[in-house]
């Protein structure tokens, strides 16, 4: 088996847990994820299977999130899994000073990750020294935040603000829930996830479980060629005599291939993906200049 899948991730199910899943339903131990979501976050989470576990580190980076974030509220996680530290009675606020305040998000920003996480630390996950009762200093992290919009406020319950994000990987909803709470002085928490895009994939066309249940009963389930993920990388296809060549291991210049795409805005050192002639994906190749001539050099061979 070999492709990928748009996974719409359950709530309640760890990444590992979809995983464990995923090889019990497709009878294969060689599955990986791209991207951890949080076991009460829902939404996508990619899947590779076979020798597509080696392009996961080649997809497109940029995520997207509907998150729901509580005002009033204050936790230990940065979400509702957390004990409470804080609760405000009531809050009241402008939804002009929250729309400014979410403003001030976007851009390329520090941020400090929750203490209830899984970076590592001196070896330890920071979740595990936090448990412990141990103090943990939390280094800030660089990370960029494109777009972050005010979808709804609900006060019917709680004081809810549903919002749209898309930002960098590395980046933490959770904090963004806390420290837009600390901005407003009201606390902020983080009350429901969903990721709606991750490398590439789209939450309007993920499947569940329970898809994949049934498409394979029905004989009909199919995993998602990578070129229709990789498309945001240039291309080259090439002749049967560079394809040899190229599956060996071998330098092949790029003036050889039948077709490139997007290949003059490359440079040194960038990534394609390599076709042979009927289309077939063979792979990933990085670009070489000798002698004022490019050349492509694999660097992930899938090819059979």
């Amino acid at each position: 088996m070999f492709g990928l899948i748009n996974l719409n991730k359950p709530a309640g199910f760890t990444s590992h847990d979809c995983i464990a899943k995923l090889r019990k339903l497709l009878n294969t131990r060689k599955i990986g994820h791209g991207g951890t979501l949080d076991p009460a976050a829902t939404g996508v989470l990619p899947i590779a299977v076979g020798k597509a576990t080696r392009l996961l580190q080649f997809l497109p980076e940029p995520k997207a999130y509907r998150a729901c974030i509580r005002l009033g509220l204050t936790t230990t996680t940065d979400d509702l899994e957390g004990e409470v530290i804080e609760s405000v009675d009531r809050v009241d606020l402008d939804s002009t000073l929250i729309v400014n305040s979410l403003d001030r998000f976007v851009g390329t920003i520090e941020q400090i990750p929750p203490i209830y996480s899984a970076i590592k630390k001196n070896g330890k996950k920071l979740y595990q020294l936090a448990r412990k009762g141990e103090e943990v200093v939390v280094e800030p992290r660089t990370i960029t935040i494109t777009k972050i919009e005010l979808i709804n406020i609900d006060c019917s319950e709680f004081y809810e603000l549903e919002v749209d994000i898309e930002c960098s990987p590395g980046t933490y909803i959770r904090a963004i829930a806390r420290d837009l709470g600390k901005m407003l002085g009201v606390g902020g928490t983080l009350a429901s996830l969903i990721r709606t895009e991750s490398c590439g994939m789209h939450l309007n066309n993920s499947i569940t479980f329970d898809d994949i249940e049934r498409q394979l009963a029905e004989k009909n389930f199919s995993l998602i060629e990578p070129s229709h993920i990789l498309h945001h990388l240039g291309s080259a296809t090439l002749t049967q005599e560079s394809v040899k060549l190229w599956c060996q291991g071998q330098l092949v210049d790029l003036s050889e291939a039948i077709a490139t795409d997007r290949i003059s805005t490359l440079n040194e050192g960038d990534y394609i993906v390599v076709y042979g002639e009927d289309r077939t994906f063979l792979g990933i190749s990085i670009l070489f200049e000798r002698n004022d001539i490019l050349k492509i050099k694999p660097k992930i061979v899938c090819a059979s």
